[in-house]
């Protein structure tokens, strides 16, 4: 049986439409309907709830949770807790998550695999589910280290960085 533990933190693969605004907003986590489309044999999932923000009002605080969280998770010592980490993260500000993991995290004994959506699950044309399923599946096929997941590629930190007219990541 894998192991796995989600953390979400918002970004725009859980924003959801607000009629009364008019806007797409991180009102509450979206992952427990996106999983529930997945087929996950073997697989036991933990989900944190940690937080519901767009990345670009994210503090240094919040990504200091993020970091705790993955450590309660087990990143630094794979027998109190996952076989992988999925972090559910907004894509603007996603890289310097990853580079704070990567430096706070030691050892790192587990893959964390960061990992967002250009647009939101519930529109239409919506990475969000493939790359939440690729994320799932890179747990359990890279090797320990804090990663960025995404659009069928899976590119180790230092380095990766979000490419705005590509919308994707690549590694500068």
């Amino acid at each position: 049986m894998r192991r796995i533990t989600i953390i979400t933190t918002g970004g725009t693969i859980e924003k959801t439409y607000d009629e009364n605004s008019g806007e797409l907003v991180n009102l509450s986590s979206q992952v427990r309907r996106m999983l529930a489309e997945l087929r996950l044999e073997n697989t036991e999932i933990s989900v944190i709830e940690l937080m519901s923000k767009d990345s670009l009002e994210m503090t240094d605080t919040d990504r200091q949770r993020i970091l705790e969280a993955a450590r309660l998770a087990g990143a630094e010592n794979r027998s109190t807790g996952s076989d992988g980490v999925v972090i559910l993260h907004g894509t603007d500000t996603l890289t310097q998550t990853g580079e704070l993991l990567r430096g706070g995290l030691n050892p790192i004994e587990i893959p964390v695999i960061l990992t967002g959506a250009i647009r939101p699950f519930e529109m239409k044309r919506s990475d969000a589910l493939q790359n939440l399923t690729e994320a799932i599946f890179a747990t359990g096929t890279l090797q320990p280290g804090v990663w960025v997941v995404a659009h069928g590629r899976a590119l180790a930190f230092p380095g990766p960085k979000k490419d705005r007219a590509a919308q994707t990541f690549v590694v500068s």
